[in-house]
């Protein structure tokens, strides 16, 4: 694909990110208030954030499985029609008061997460060797919009009509929708299932054979790390934040200033990569998620909610776009469509259950303990990441003493 192809391509999926992206901040933002209106429990208020990680999981699988046959965009165009369908069901369910149907709205928005979530490993697919980690950045880079508009579509849509909340999930439908006919434009890979004979001569191995190898371990436990300790702590904070007397425009500022801190970077994090390494760039991922936790400690006033979050997005940048890069060495073109699908269904496992359990733990812990906790698991990704450098290290000795 020549450079111009794939410069289109990757603006296109970017901007596709951008409104994908939009659509899951608004439930971010808005999605556990909303809860909170209607659910009959304190500890089922962010179950419809829980419902939106439930259907990503649930829909990774098909739908890398069905995009392998059919391609990318027709799947990607699926996907962005549930999320219309989504928005449309929540709007409904906050209309009647049904904790269920918003929460269906959700788990369908959640389905369109999981097409929309391959958009960054088809922006490597139409790249060369060289341009990859710059794509893979470019792309998650569109969430920079979602950071600007989710929380203020949420924050605007939820005065637009009565109930409150019910505007945001409407407006969350068009957004929707827009990228739906964005995704008209893009020319993406030739299904695997139909490719031209000799496109890849390297024979199909087991998932067990794909998974075991430490590089994909490495970067699937880095990249669940950082979406993990992310979903968890972005999850609690508005319910947090107005726990501790801030109002719905602060905790709005705050998760828009987190999403900018997760997705700005992006400019940068590809070339960081290929400057510096990813595994170093992983490493200072973890390290910047330690420092959120740090800031924590420091109060619940609006500043230190506001520094904690950014450094909470920062951190998940380097994980989450150093994972991406580092999975992307461990399958051939053939094996794509399995490997991809059996690190994303377990990413958003984790992120099901650390919004599910978000609001428990907050319950119990309160916010400055529960983040507390998540230093041993940072301590985890640390090792691990420490162990897979250690390792290439002795390999490639060992190779250049032959």
């Amino acid at each position: 694909m020549t450079t111009a192809h794939q410069g289109r391509n990757v603006l296109l999926l970017a901007s596709a990110q951008a409104l994908f992206q939009t659509a899951s901040v608004l439930v971010m933002t808005v999605g556990a208030l909303a809860g909170q209106r209607i659910a009959p429990d304190p500890w089922l208020a962010t179950s419809p954030i829980a419902a939106m990680f439930l259907g990503t999981a649930a829909a990774t699988w098909p739908a890398a499985m069905l995009m392998a046959r059919w391609g990318r965009r027709p799947g990607f165009i699926l996907g962005a029609l549930l999320g219309v369908l989504g928005g449309l069901l929540g709007a409904a369910g906050i209309w009647s008061g049904s904790l269920a149907m918003l929460g269906l709205g959700t788990l369908l928005v959640g389905a369109y997460q999981g097409f929309a979530q391959f958009y960054r490993f088809a922006a490597a697919e139409v790249s060369d060797t060289a341009f990859r980690p710059r794509a893979i950045s470019f792309v998650l880079a569109g969430g920079i919009v979602a950071a600007l508009a989710g929380p203020e579509l949420g924050r605007l849509g939820g005065n637009l009509l009565t109930p409150e909340y019910t505007g945001s999930f409407l407006l969350l439908s068009l957004v929707s929708l827009l990228a739906a006919g964005l995704l008209l434009a893009v020319q993406a890979p030739v299904p695997q299932g139909i490719a031209s004979a000799g496109a890849d001569s390297l024979p199909s191995r087991s998932l067990g054979t794909i998974v075991a190898q430490p590089a994909y371990l490495v970067a699937l436990f880095g990249a669940a790390t950082g979406y993990g300790v992310m979903i968890l702590a972005m999850t609690a904070t508005p319910l947090a934040m107005i726990h501790h007397q801030h109002g719905l425009g602060d905790a709005a500022r705050v998760i828009q200033a987190h999403v900018l801190g997760m997705f700005l970077p992006s400019f940068v994090t590809g070339t960081l990569i290929v400057r510096f390494g990813v595994l170093r760039i992983m490493l200072t991922g973890v390290a910047i998620l330690a420092t959120h936790i740090g800031m924590v400690l420091t109060g619940t006033g609006f500043a230190s909610f506001l520094s904690a979050l950014v450094l909470l997005g920062v951190g998940w940048n380097f994980l989450y776009i150093g994972g991406t890069t580092l999975l992307t060495e461990t399958y051939s073109h053939a094996e794509r469509a399995r490997a991809q699908a059996a690190n994303d269904l377990t990413i958003f496992s984790v992120g099901l259950i650390c919004s599910l359990t978000a609001g428990v733990l907050l319950d119990r812990l309160g916010w400055q303990t529960l983040n507390a906790a998540l230093l041993p698991w940072l301590g985890l990704a640390a090792a691990a990441l420490l162990w897979l450098g250690a390792t290439r290290r002795t390999d490639n000795a060992a190779a250049a003493a032959r």
